[in-house]
């Protein structure tokens, strides 16, 4: 057995129960023990769950740690939890939350010109549920409101950072093919072939 064998125990009860994540320094001051030495037992029984394969995994997110699902087991968590889907959000509300969180922080100006369309009640939505707020004010004329990502929506996809979201590019056409559709569009091809 190891020495830090009640502290592990002590852990994994308290982030079996949390609702949010929790960070390293919390947990120490519940469980009466220093701050880097929980993160340090942490980490090694994340590394033991990947190791034994379990349905379950450790994660440091941005606001702490989480116990959460392994992505191994994703669909069959996802098919469980898609039983009761009124808490999803609409295509809508998932499309300017992508703009916001790789173009913040934005104005709703500026959201409902990349998107098309007024967006004032999908950022209302947003706000409301905690995944965007407010992160100040635009220079100039009427100074409006800008928006940006918070923890909740980092914790939410299982993410540290910003940065760790996925590259743009991998959700874009690529250029040979877009340059291909907009001679086709055109009939540019027919031309050529002429």
């Amino acid at each position: 057995m190891r020495d830090d064998d009640s502290l592990e125990q002590r852990l994994e009860g308290m982030l079996t129960v949390a609702l949010e994540p929790i960070s390293a320094e919390e947990l120490a001051d519940v469980a009466e023990a220093d701050a880097a030495v929980v993160t340090e037992v942490l980490r090694g029984l994340r590394a033991l769950y990947i190791e034994e394969k379990r349905g379950f995994q450790l994660a440091e997110l941005a606001s702490g740690w989480v116990m959460q699902s392994a992505p191994e087991v994703a669909q069959w968590v996802t098919r469980f939890a898609n039983r009761d889907v009124s808490h999803r959000l609409s295509s809508a509300a998932l499309e300017t939350l992508a703009i916001i969180a790789y173009r913040q922080p934005i104005s709703r100006t500026q959201i409902t010109a990349l998107r098309g369309v007024n967006v004032d009640g999908v950022v209302r939505l947003l706000e409301q549920r905690g995944y965007i707020e407010e992160v100040g004010r635009a220079p100039g004329p009427g100074q409006s409101i800008l928006y940006g990502t918070t923890e909740l929506f980092l914790d939410r996809l299982g993410l540290a950072t910003l940065a760790d979201l996925p590259p743009i590019e991998d959700f874009l056409v690529p250029l040979e093919t877009a340059e291909a559709l907009v001679a086709e569009m055109s009939g540019v091809g027919d031309l050529d072939e002429a």
